[in-house]
């Protein structure tokens, strides 16, 4: 996957997320910050945009998991987008990422 539809994708997460109603941004918040943590644990410190989007790439069953862990009576917190919402947070922090876009890298 290019990262240019990864990111498309991540975007639309965090439109959900902020599109969410009152009610549900806590417990949405709340999972989006454990998959951003699990996603830290995973893949440690440095890391390249092409990197987390391979992850991505991966499968993310684990998301599913660990917001029904978490969130059990919030079907809402389960939707693969708060997923994407935590992957485009988490791309902030790639060493190859600034201002929406990635970097190129300088042979």
């Amino acid at each position: 996957m290019p990262f240019e539809t990864a990111i498309e994708q991540w975007r639309e997460g965090e439109r959900v997320l902020a599109a969410a109603s009152p009610e549900q941004q806590p417990a949405l918040l709340r999972v989006e910050e454990a998959l951003v943590a699990e996603l830290r644990r995973r893949l440690g410190g440095a890391f390249t945009i092409d990197e987390l989007v391979e992850f991505y790439e991966q499968g993310n069953s684990w998301c599913m998991e660990l917001a029904l862990r978490l969130e059990p009576e919030m079907p809402s917190a389960w939707d693969a987008r708060i997923a994407d919402a935590a992957y485009a947070r988490y791309a902030r922090g790639a060493i190859d990422f600034a201002g929406g876009r990635r970097l190129e890298q300088k042979p």
